[in-house]
C-alpha cells in the first residue's frame, strides 16, 4: 500500500478500470475518499469495475476530498446498447460483391461494358 506524505493537497488517482475493492484501496492510499451514487452498498461492492470518475485523475484536491465513481454508464452515457434486432431487416438475395464505385452494379451498362471488354 502506497502511503502519501501528509500534505494538504493530493492528486486524484486513476480509478477508471479498477475493481471496486482496488479503487477503495487506491483512494485510501492516495488520501481521498470515495462516493458511488449508483451503488448504495458501495462498501460491500467487490468486483464491479469503475467506468467513470469525478474529478479526473491528476487534479489536485484537498486531502480527504471526495472522488465520485460510477460503476454503470448513466442515461445516454456510453455503453454498447442493444443492437438486435436491426430494423429494417437486411434484404435477402444472398451475398453481394463489393462495388468499386456507385453505379457499378451488375446489369448497369457501364459495368457490362467493362466485363465484356478484353
Amino acid at each position: 500500500m502506497h502511503i502519501t506524505p501528509k500534505t494538504p493537497e493530493v492528486r486524484v488517482p486513476q480509478l477508471v478500470g479498477l475493481m471496486a475493492m482496488d479503487a477503495r484501496r487506491t483512494a485510501e492510499a492516495e488520501g481521498v475518499l470515495l462516493a458511488a451514487p449508483d451503488r448504495p452498498d458501495f462498501h460491500r461492492t467487490v468486483v464491479d469495475y469503475v467506468v467513470r470518475q469525478y474529478p479526473q485523475p491528476g487534479v489536485e484536491v484537498p486531502r480527504g476530498a471526495v472522488v465520485t465513481v460510477w460503476f454503470e454508464f448513466g442515461e445516454g452515457g456510453g455503453g454498447g446498447g442493444v443492437h438486435e434486432p436491426r430494423l429494417p431487416r437486411p434484404g435477402g438475395g444472398g451475398m453481394r460483391r463489393e462495388l468499386d464505385e456507385p453505379g457499378d452494379e451488375p446489369g448497369h451498362p457501364h459495368a457490362v461494358a467493362e466485363l465484356s471488354s478484353p
